[in-house]
């Protein structure tokens, strides 16, 4: 028996139980893991609103952690008791002490990265490599811009886009985040509550628009967003790549925008698998830069150039 967070009803917070879960052994290429930190996001809270579509209820939320395996199934190779490993995506049910995973949904974690850092990171990280190496390819001399530039992975992708050589505009709601996105590698930054974030494009590249826009706002600057982006109306190079539940509201549009969910990511198989195989090379990376003597408080990410 172990703890774990249920949820009954649909609603608001009020509907996460802590409550007793029979877990069972790891069948046939599955591990048990006892997890040590879980991430928290976003999409959790679109599950258990009713914007994302649950299965079955009730269920345990969660689709990020890290933790220590604390046993395998019969035959298993490739991994064992008292490794510490990273999983996002499915199955869900992360808000618990113990989970039943498969094996080759997981990646190690180097014994120098924290278990939190790992388990906040890999779902964000995923998005943020798919979003400016797969949808959009990155470059240098390429302008972009992010909306929500402070938040999870308007952060990585402000992070990661500097790194490549873009130019990066960024929008956030307030001077704190203002502050935030400067450190985050943002060359611009727009309060886009004190300013018209459209005009202050325009301004920034003397009227030539942006190349890509990430936008995980939505309906709201969907359409200003259309304004300033470089090419034809048509133009294939032009994109809007919104992220998440942004999409809802402006389905129907025209072809240069391009519809981007955590649902998309997961169900892209091959992809999904390189990616899990990309974060773990990170991994490895930064336990490289730690042995180095790297402090690991270095913002660069890393990586880019995949």
């Amino acid at each position: 028996m172990i703890k774990a967070i249920r949820v009954h009803e649909l609603g608001g917070p009020e509907v996460l139980k802590w409550e007793d879960v029979e877990l069972g052994e790891p069948k046939e290429g599955e591990i048990r893991v006892k997890n040590k930190a879980v991430g928290l996001n976003f999409n959790d809270v679109y599950f258990r609103k009713g914007v994302y579509k649950i299965p079955t209820l009730p269920y345990t939320p969660g689709r990020e952690a890290a933790g220590v395996v604390t046993a395998v199934g019969p035959g298993l190779t490739g991994r064992q008791v008292g490794d510490l490993v990273a999983y996002a995506g499915d199955p869900m049910g992360s808000y618990a002490e113990e989970q039943i995973l498969p094996a080759n949904k997981v990646v190690p974690v180097p014994p120098s990265i924290d278990p939190i850092i790992a388990a906040s990171v890999i779902l964000k990280g995923m998005t943020a490599q798919f979003l400016l190496r797969r949808c959009f390819k990155v470059e240098p001399g390429h302008t972009i811009l992010v909306h929500a530039a402070a938040g999870g992975v308007g952060s990585l992708l402000s992070q990661w886009a500097n790194a490549l050589g873009a130019t990066v505009i960024g929008t956030v709601s307030t001077k704190e985040k203002a502050v935030q996105a400067k450190d985050d590698g943002c060359h611009h930054i727009i309060i886009y509550k004190e300013e018209d974030f459209v005009a202050r494009v325009n301004e920034i590249t003397s009227g030539n628009g942006v190349d890509v826009v990430y936008d995980a706002v939505g309906k709201d600057t969907f359409q200003l967003g259309r304004r300033f982006l470089q090419g034809t109306f048509y133009g294939v190079e032009a994109l809007i790549l919104l992220i998440g539940v942004s999409c809802v509201g402006v389905m129907g549009s025209r072809r240069i925008t391009c519809f981007f969910t955590v649902e998309k990511l997961f169900s892209c198989g091959a992809w999904f698998s390189d990616l899990l195989g990309f974060l773990g090379s990170c991994l490895d990376r930064l336990q490289t830069r730690f042995a180095a003597g790297g402090t690991g408080s270095e913002r660069t990410p890393l990586g880019f150039g995949i």
